[in-house]
């Protein structure tokens, strides 16, 4: 089946795999600069108690969205299966399935963000001198959870149709749009954290309508034709086998990372803005790393529907190498530069500076972990194997900082040993994930 997009069942498999990741690396990383203005805006004109009540959204809206993105992993890889079997109703179904799909999980997302965000940051611990601003922010933010879906569901099936470079396109266009609003909200309008959220949601909705136009002008099996949108039974069924995991999966990791930030929060808000600067500069090196997982997950779903497996060991392989390369790179980048980047977020606390500091030292340093388990994660997603990996993540990770948090935090509480959580889960289940890999692959090879 000929597509508007990269054939990744044959020719040198690294070399596409850098062509297609670069531009899904670029769209990630300007996706998090054009975040990191509403805290940079933010935090110049409105001081460091309005970047930690952002900050203090972070991980719960990680929560309540992944499990539906994770959903969008699914299409990604029904799709990408179905392009390399070269069936094309089975194409046709997912891509039709998956935006009015997309659509129910973002109107009930968005009632959820707008009924329960107040209370739920309670729960979390949230000091009183931010609950207000969170809570607004969180409850303006989540009306864009209809578009925000239906741009990830559609980017994914651009994606696992090859087409990396028009999502970077559309991304571009709307976080430019998204920095302006910003500044006109905030400066002209005065609106604090709310302009910041409002912009962001009206900036989602141009992404969609970008992405939405992108799939009913293709020509091949992913084109969009809005009169035969239907939820199909088996691209259901398809979609969900593969993405709630995944889903559940970010979720967990989320939950835990809630728990983390419960932790951090009750360190107060000098503590919480330094984390959220730092974790704001490391989400650089994470969405680079995460464009080679999604380029692992499509090059593996591919070659999975061609049943072609030698090339999916090799897709594996190339997708590690490169985490690792831009892992030390980026990770090591972000650290040196540790203190003027901070500065960028942070003008008001030197001392929230230093605390940003802290979690580099334990958290930049070592993401290129992360990004293994990551990677392998998907090729394991790309095999259609999403349940496993669950498991694992589980417990590998998600359980292991829990148990960390109400053991060796409990006995040692300081802001060391909180983020010490991180660099020794990561590696622990990146390890479990390759031998469940290994076990699969030889399944799969002995069944064909």
């Amino acid at each position: 089946m000929k597509s508007a997009g990269m054939n990744m069942c044959e020719g040198p498999i690294l070399k596409k795999m850098v062509i297609y990741a670069i531009p899904i690396m670029l769209t990630q990383v300007f996706q998090l600069l054009f975040n990191a203005a509403d805290l940079v805006v933010v935090g110049r004109f409105c001081g460091s108690i309005s970047v930690g009540a952002i900050g203090a959204t972070g991980s719960l809206t990680t929560l309540l969205v992944n499990l539906f993105i994770g959903l969008s992993v699914g299409a990604s890889v029904v799709v990408a299966q179905n392009l390399g079997a070269d069936n094309r109703q089975g194409v046709f179904r997912a891509v039709h399935t998956a935006i009015p799909l997309a659509t129910i999980c973002g109107v009930f997302l968005t009632i959820v963000g707008i009924v329960f965000s107040s209370s739920l940051l309670r729960i979390m611990g949230t000091p009183d001198k931010v609950l207000p601003l969170s809570s607004l922010y969180m409850k303006i933010y989540f009306c864009g959870m209809i578009p925000s879906l239906v741009y990830n569901f559609g980017a994914a099936i651009l994606r696992a149709a090859g087409d990396s470079k028009g999502p970077l396109i559309y991304l571009t266009i709307a976080g430019v749009v998204n920095v302006l609003l910003n500044l006109f909200f905030v400066l002209v309008l005065d609106m604090n954290v709310a302009g910041v959220a409002l912009a962001t949601a009206i900036s989602q909705l141009l992404s969609m309508v970008l992405v939405l136009i992108a799939l009913m002008r293709r020509t091949d099996a992913c084109r969009l034709d809005w009169k035969c949108l239907h939820l199909y039974k088996t691209s259901i069924f398809e979609i969900c086998r593969i993405g709630l995991p995944a889903g559940v999966q970010s979720s967990l990791f989320a939950a835990s990372n809630v728990l983390i930030q419960s932790s951090i929060n009750s360190f107060g808000d000098v503590v919480m803005a330094g984390n959220a600067a730092a974790g704001n500069i490391e989400g650089i090196t994470y969405t680079a790393m995460n464009a080679i997982y999604q380029a692992t997950l499509s090059f593996v779903g591919q070659n999975t529907g061609a049943k072609k497996y030698d090339r999916v060991n090799r897709s594996l392989g190339a997708g590690l190498f490169l985490v690792i390369v831009v892992g030390l790179v980026t990770g090591g980048l972000t650290r040196m530069l540790g203190r003027p980047l901070l500065s960028i977020y942070i003008t008001d606390s030197p001392q929230a500076i230093e605390y940003g500091i802290i979690r580099m030292n334990y958290v930049a340093l070592f993401y290129l972990f992360c990004g293994m388990m990551d990677v392998t994660t998907g090729a394991l997603r790309g095999l259609g194997r999403s349940f496993i990996p669950m498991v694992i993540s589980l417990l590998g990770s998600c359980v292991f900082r829990i148990v960390w948090i109400f053991t060796v935090f409990a006995a040692h509480r300081t802001l060391e040993t909180l983020y010490l959580c991180y660099p020794i889960s990561w590696p622990i289940t990146f390890m479990a994930q390759m031998t469940a890999y290994i076990i699969v692959m030889k399944k799969i090879q002995k069944q064909n």
